[in-house]
């Protein structure tokens, strides 16, 4: 399938017709975390860099697309960090009442802020950062057929992408460590096995909904324990990922400046069958605040409650607990954006804090920020193993 791939892009390199392209960003990080770790084994405050180029050639006719988004980056202590990745290798088919994704790609469903509770394509990128937001490039074929009562989306996803984990010395990990290489599948093809999936979406006025339903490798692993080596070896956690069948649906209601949401899946084959959910509403007013410069702020207020039937079982934190946020927009050249949120764990026993801020500083650079504090935790929370993980981070990147 990849091998396709990359046989159409050679033969886009040697077209005579079409339009080339070349952007993406590199980028330098600074973690700084404000306690010393729970494992003396962590590290500290430390930096690294980071490299995404993405190359398209579009066809003169506009029918074809072509995309290779590769992506790198260097830690300055965790080796598990220092990875690189092919997030999208994609030749792209369009017509008129259907679409032909080939490759690698990066597939996203779902509304929610705080988590994305339905999507399931691809696999999370876990050493990028903890908010699960960065995902790894999955191997696809997705025919998406357009037609005036929606869009009804074919995958099939040839491969499996095991989870990224910090490693011995990373910092925002478990304790005992994830030991990656001691993965068990409950498929016997294990990461050769050929996942399927299938998504109707459709605008229905102010409403708009998906409906998906997906068999295969659970992207979400379980955890068991085993020693690392030996009968005698310190323990690690073991991922087992198991294969399931999960059913869910997405939807996104707007009213004026109202928004509701709501992300909900039941799923069998991970031990007992279970449901989750997350819904909310965020009400955004349109430049209600003025600042020292006379610039129009818009303002938007968040929260999200979320249920898992699995209960203090599940390997997250979003058991039962509510989100609190405000996203602000500056609406200034320098596309001024500040996101705040708070998780309240409902049971008593978790919390987090997290503040994501980002400013244009000139034509080809961004400054990003980051703030994330994690308290109250207790025995049964999966957040206690970062209690003492808070951390400011900053990045500054380059555009091309």
């Amino acid at each position: 399938m990849v091998g396709a791939a990359i046989l159409a892009l050679t033969q886009a390199a040697a077209a005579p017709a079409g339009e080339f392209r070349l952007n993406g960003w590199v980028g330098a990080e600074a973690r700084i975390f404000m306690q010393s770790p729970a494992d003396p084994a962590q590290h500290g405050s430390h930096g690294s860099l980071s490299l995404q180029p993405e190359w398209s050639w579009v066809s003169e006719d506009a029918a074809d697309t072509f995309i290779v988004t590769p992506f790198l980056r260097l830690d300055q202590v965790d080796d598990r960090r220092t990875h690189g990745d092919v997030r999208e290798l994609l030749w792209i088919h369009a017509a008129d009442t259907w679409e032909l994704r080939t490759g690698v790609g990066k597939v996203f469903w779902g509304v929610a802020e705080s988590n994305h509770l339905v999507d399931i394509i691809n696999q999370t990128d876990l050493v990028e950062n903890p908010d699960t937001e960065d995902k790894l490039g999955q191997p696809m074929v997705n025919l998406a057929l357009i037609r005036e009562w929606g869009t009804l989306d074919l995958f099939v996803l040839p491969g499996f992408r095991a989870r990224t984990f910090p490693g011995t010395d990373g910092r925002l990990r478990t304790l005992p460590r994830v030991d990656t290489s001691s993965a068990t599948y409950e498929s016997a093809a294990e990461e050769t096995r050929v996942d399927l999936a299938v998504r109707y979406a459709h605008i229905l006025g102010n409403l708009e909904f998906g409906l998906h339903h997906f068999h295969g490798t659970s992207r979400e692993p379980e955890f068991r324990l085993r020693r690392n080596g030996t009968e005698t070896g310190p323990p690690v956690l073991a991922p087992h990922y198991a294969v399931i069948d999960q059913t869910g649906l997405d939807a996104l209601y707007a009213w004026g400046n109202l928004s509701l949401k709501l992300e909900a899946f039941y799923r069998s084959g991970q031990q007992e069958e279970f449901a989750a959910a997350v819904g909310g509403f965020e009400y955004t007013w349109v430049g209600p605040l003025m600042g020292a410069a006379a610039l129009p702020w818009d303002l938007g207020l968040l929260a999200e409650y979320h249920t898992d039937g699995r209960g203090q079982n599940m390997p997250g934190p979003f058991n039962h607990d509510l989100f609190v946020g405000a996203r602000m927009s500056a609406n200034d050249a320098a596309d001024t954006r500040i996101l705040a949120g708070l998780v309240r764990d409902l049971s008593g026993d978790g919390n987090f804090l997290n503040i994501e801020a980002s400013r244009r500083l000139a034509d080809h650079w961004t400054l990003e920020t980051e703030l994330r504090l994690f308290w109250g935790t207790g025995e049964t929370d999966p957040l206690r193993f970062v209690e003492r993980d808070d951390y400011f981070q900053m990045s500054l990147n380059r555009y091309f």
